[in-house]
């Protein structure tokens, strides 16, 4: 084991005994005073991990500040995104990052495979930053947790980065709900076309380490294993030591809407069925079905999720066939579908459409800026 993944792994086991984050020191946790930004102030970003999302993620940091840091442990990433960033300072390592640069970094983005979005949100709250972490959130619903008590306590500005929660038709559809639309719920169904990578599968043979990747870190807290083809840059989404498979990839978008209308929270019960899996990788398929307690506003609601292809039947809504994925509210006065991930059209069946009011969004990463400003 490699002095990095030996840190890695120290990190973790402190925010376990409830320490801070990596090389900072228990003797300054909590005492960071926050700096107060004017409306014209420049915000300094740094960004941890610029390909994929991360791309378009430094891109919306760069519109609203300067970007005076990029990180990524693929060297053919980091070039690139350094050709439209140059006056950043390029690292591999957000540790070192955030270490060196830490008295010039206001804020930063975590946009990486899901196994590290803990510990890296985690130092950049802990150091005093503003943080804005790609979803899924964490790893762990553990780590979530951990990470929303740091947050509180560092009293900066946090977000996850899940941009549908800005769009119009999305908030309008769930204030459909909300206002009575369908009525009194008794069942909602989601699904989705992931995973669109592979699962239930055994892994790679053993490969070489391409010479641009940082494997080590790239591993970060995770088991070691050996490089294989398939794991960087996307195929990690499928192994459970990486990724968190098609509900944790899509279920924070296409759940979006349920979730906001009916305040889907803290399940009771949660049962999955799949054709089975070694532990390792993902099944391939599977049907989740939830039970949501009562609330003072609604009844005990059941809600089943399915992926890999399966999806609810389409007589429930007296189809023929139903999109690739979507949500369905079944509801005393009708039947509400909203095909797609994020809700931008719906279809009423058996129910009268309603004029609603709801809050609109200046856009999701705006949300952040305007919360880092004071807003």
């Amino acid at each position: 084991m490699s002095n990095s993944r030996r840190d890695f792994l120290k990190g973790a086991a402190l925010l376990g005994a409830g320490a801070t984050v990596g090389a900072v020191g228990a003797d300054r946790a909590w005492a960071f005073e926050k700096k107060s930004f004017s409306a014209n102030e420049t915000i300094n970003f740094a960004c941890v991990g610029v390909g994929g999302k991360g791309d378009s993620d430094t891109g919306d940091a760069g519109k609203n500040g300067n970007i005076v840091a990029i990180c990524d442990v693929d060297e053919n990433t980091l070039r690139k995104a350094a050709q439209k960033y140059p006056n950043a300072k390029t690292y591999t390592d957000y540790r070192k990052m955030l270490e060196e640069m830490e008295d010039s970094i206001d804020a930063v983005t975590v946009s990486t495979p899901d196994h590290t979005h803990f510990l890296a949100a985690a130092m950049a709250i802990d150091t005093g930053k503003h943080t804005f972490c790609q979803k899924p959130l964490t790893h762990s619903i553990w780590e979530a947790r951990e990470l929303g008590k740091l947050a509180k306590r560092k009293k900066v500005a946090t977000q996850m980065g899940n941009q549908g929660t800005a769009n119009e038709a999305l908030r309008k559809a769930a204030a459909l709900i909300r206002q009575g639309v369908v009525g009194t719920v008794s069942e909602v169904h989601v699904w989705t076309n992931r995973p669109v990578w592979e699962q239930g599968i055994a892994r790679p043979s053993e490969a070489p380490v391409p010479e641009h990747l940082h494997w080590d870190t790239w591993l970060g807290p995770a088991p070691v294993r050996p490089y294989g083809k398939g794991y960087h840059t996307f195929g990690w989404r499928g192994w459970w030591d990486f990724g968190t498979g098609a509900l944790g990839d899509m279920a924070c978008h296409t759940f979006n809407m349920p979730f906001m209308a009916l305040d889907l929270k803290n399940p009771t019960s949660v049962v999955a069925q799949t054709p089975g899996h070694n532990g390792d990788s993902y099944p391939s398929w599977s049907i989740i079905k939830f039970q949501f307690p009562k609330t003072d506003d609604r009844p005990a609601i059941p809600v089943t999720w399915y992926d890999g292809g399966k999806k609810p039947p389409a007589e429930l809504i007296d189809r023929r066939d139903i999109a690739s994925s979507g949500c369905i509210v079944v509801g005393e006065k009708g039947k509400f579908y909203a095909p797609g991930d994020y809700a931008e059209r719906v279809e009423l069946i058996g129910a009268e459409a309603i004029e609603v009011t709801y809050p609109k969004s200046p856009g999701h990463f705006n949300e952040w800026v305007r919360a880092i400003r004071g807003g």
